[in-house]
């Protein structure tokens, strides 16, 4: 059985001119151990989708599917206590900018640490115990000392490191990676990658990972599945991804790539979609 399901998923906001559906359908599932890249260029509502499962979108959002299910639990019929039980335990999410996801007021130690009482109700000499085992596994150098900082005395790299303490803390069985490598230097997105991939293997997690980046998703995953305007366009295995292309999108990802440019410059994306209708007007 699937560690989630989704059917059938939603969400939609309001707005001047009417609502306006951020993800239109969406079926999806991934597997225990498994690594699923849901990809797909700004917009296209692949951040949208995962905060749904969450639950954490705002009450503006009117969010509906005919199945989220988590380990055989249909999260849209159990209490919003029964929730909040799950999500930061079982189903972790690592957010976009770490910057911006830690709050500035407080210590490093506080945040991990309280993840930990939550969920875990360890007390404080139990939860400092493994707040420092948690950033030694996530590469935080003189993490005992790192436990008092506050997020703006550390780089970019560091606290998108925390975030990934923070996501394993409870050993969830599903984490959820939202563009995990973004605004950080190609030397540090190679180590962070490594880092979620080596973490997924060595707890046997599901990861989700969000991502427009093409070249991350040849390298983590197994699966893909390629978004575009809400709606799900194709979803493969990642080599037959690459090498058979189905969805005219998806070949208009694969050749806005640097290394498949023809030219002095990439075609944008709607460039090669509309020279695709072109050649199948032509065909007919």
């Amino acid at each position: 059985m699937a560690l989630l399901t989704i059917r059938n998923l939603t969400v939609a906001f309001d707005t001047a001119s009417g609502p306006f559906k951020a993800v239109d359908g969406l079926d999806l599932h991934v597997d225990r151990g498994e690594v699923l890249a849901i990809v797909g260029e700004s917009g296209s509502g692949k951040s949208v989708g995962m905060l749904a499962v969450m639950g954490l979108l705002p009450a503006t959002a009117t969010v509906t599917a005919d199945l989220i299910d988590f380990e055989g639990r249909d999260l849209r019929a159990i209490s919003a206590k029964e929730r909040r039980r799950i999500v930061g335990k079982d189903i972790a999410m690592i957010f976009q900018e770490p910057m911006a996801s830690l709050n500035p007021c407080f210590t490093v130690g506080y945040q991990l640490t309280e993840t930990l009482r939550v969920h875990l109700g360890l007390g404080r000499r139990e939860r400092r115990d493994r707040a420092v085992e948690l950033l030694t596994q996530v590469g935080i150098p003189d993490p005992a000392a790192r436990l008092s900082s506050y997020p703006h005395q550390m780089s970019g790299g560091q606290c998108q490191r925390v975030m990934i303490a923070m996501g394993i803390a409870c050993n969830p069985q599903l984490l959820i990676a939202d563009e995990p490598t973004t605004a950080l230097d190609v030397t540090i997105q190679k180590q962070i990658l490594d880092l979620l991939v080596g973490l997924q293997q060595s707890h046997g997690m599901g990861l989700i990972m969000i991502t427009h980046d093409m070249g991350v998703v040849a390298e983590t995953a197994h699966r893909v599945v390629v978004q575009y305007k809400g709606r799900k366009m194709e979803e493969a295995n990642v080599l037959d991804l690459f090498e058979h292309p189905k969805n005219p999108y998806t070949r208009a990802l694969l050749s806005a790539l640097p290394e498949n440019a023809t030219g002095d410059r990439l075609p944008t994306v709607g460039e090669v979609l509309a020279r695709e209708a072109a050649s199948a007007g032509a065909a007919l």
